[in-house]
């Protein structure tokens, strides 16, 4: 990430270009629709901030890790970014991070998490990405590929993955001078189906090995990916409207849960979407990474628990430290614009009525909780600041 960003403030490239390459000043415009009310600060420090017991709630929320970026930051414990639904017992996985697989069986999910190759996939009900960014995918190959020894052939019934799809066109070329050659030319921008179908193709080795010599289930037989159906008048302009205001729109549904997706200001990744999981117990809604936009709060509206990430404005000010050239002023514009700030966090959760929230994907993610519980100034709710196996209860015990 920072040598990217080095790379490309060292071509001197103009803020208005570079704001306008990744579709900033759409994204700006939209802010006015977002209702942020303030209040006094209190004084965040006397506050508790860690999740409630959870012990019998049918359905709760475990942080399996917390820290966003493809960073490993140094002197960080937090792993890569995911988080499970538990409903009943089954659970439900959002993102992927580095790191995932060894999280579920230390958070005990799944019958068999003790068990040597029979868990903990054993209760996985489904999978669902907000965006394909490395770090919100990098273990999705560990789950498939090793999860046919980690019980994922006892679910009894393909496990659906769902995530963001084909983009259509490339993003428009950040700054000046020659554009470079794409990766995949022929499909350059392959969506969740096409991407779980390609690793697949790139591990046949290793799954017909399994097939063969161990007599394991071929992938086919295990899960089935899918791309989240955003309504095709949202997608026409991926590079000149990445995040339009729009409603919610429902995509999948279970005897368990109910998931709506939206929009949400990634710029310029697209589609960059956030979940809404409706259950009998209540509503949990997970940010995925986004900076500030109307269509979180109106996501959110109500919901019981709300995942969203945050950054720490200090660190990309480190980075490109004032005075700034007019390029490093982009750069920096984009780092604090594609997701959302300490300072504002709060006021969204306040807009959107939610009970708790809940920062997760914290970047970066080796900050002390003081930096954190600043989030609290603005919301009149509950404030978790998410920890690795922090567990959640939703609704009533």
């Amino acid at each position: 990430m920072c040598e990217i960003l080095g790379r490309a403030a060292a071509a001197g490239v103009g803020r208005r270009t570079m704001l306008a390459s990744l579709g900033l000043g759409a994204a700006a415009a939209g802010l006015g629709a977002v209702s942020i009310p303030a209040r006094a600060s209190g004084d965040a420090a006397v506050r508790e901030f860690g999740p409630e017991p959870a012990e019998g709630s049918r359905t709760r929320l475990v942080l399996l890790g917390t820290s966003g970026g493809p960073p490993y930051w140094p002197g960080g414990s937090r792993e890569g970014i995911s988080s499970a639904l538990v409903v009943g017992d089954r659970y439900y996985i959002i993102d992927a991070g580095h790191g995932i697989m060894g999280q579920l069986r230390k958070a005990k999910l799944g019958d068999n998490y003790a068990s040597d190759m029979d868990g903990p996939l054993d209760a996985l009900g489904g999978i669902f990405l907000t965006h394909l960014h490395s770090d919100h995918v990098a273990d999705l190959n560990n789950i498939l590929s090793e999860g046919i020894f980690n019980g994922l052939q006892h679910v009894g019934r393909k496990v659906p993955i769902w995530g963001p799809g084909n983009r259509g066109e490339l993003p428009e070329l950040f700054g000046g001078g020659k554009a470079p050659k794409p990766v995949s030319p022929r499909n350059p921008t392959p969506g969740t189906r096409q991407m779980t179908d390609l690793l697949v193709q790139a591990f046949a080795t290793d799954f017909n090995d399994r097939l063969f010599d161990n007599r394991k289930p071929r992938p086919d037989e295990l899960w089935e990916a899918f791309d989240v159906p955003v309504p095709k008048e949202y997608a026409k302009h991926p590079n000149t409207d990445p995040c339009p205001v729009m409603e919610p729109f429902d995509f999948f549904e279970d005897d368990r849960i109910k998931v709506s997706a939206i929009l949400v200001n990634h710029a310029p990744v697209f589609p960059a979407l956030a979940y809404r999981f409706d259950t009998e117990d209540g509503s949990v809604v997970f940010s995925g990474d986004t900076g500030l936009t109307p269509n979180i709060v109106t996501l959110a509206q109500g919901a019981d628990v709300l995942v969203h990430e945050v950054l720490d404005k200090s660190w990309p000010e480190s980075l490109f430290p004032p005075p700034r050239t007019d390029a490093q002023e982009g750069l920096y514009q984009h780092l604090i614009q594609a997701h959302t700030l300490v300072e504002d966090v709060g006021k969204v959760a306040q807009a959107a009525n939610a009970g708790t929230l809940v920062l997760s994907h914290l970047v970066p993610g080796n900050r002390p909780d003081e930096v954190w519980a600043r989030c609290a100034r603005d919301f009149d709710g509950k404030l978790v600041i998410g920890r690795d196996l922090d567990v959640i209860g939703i609704g009533r015990p």
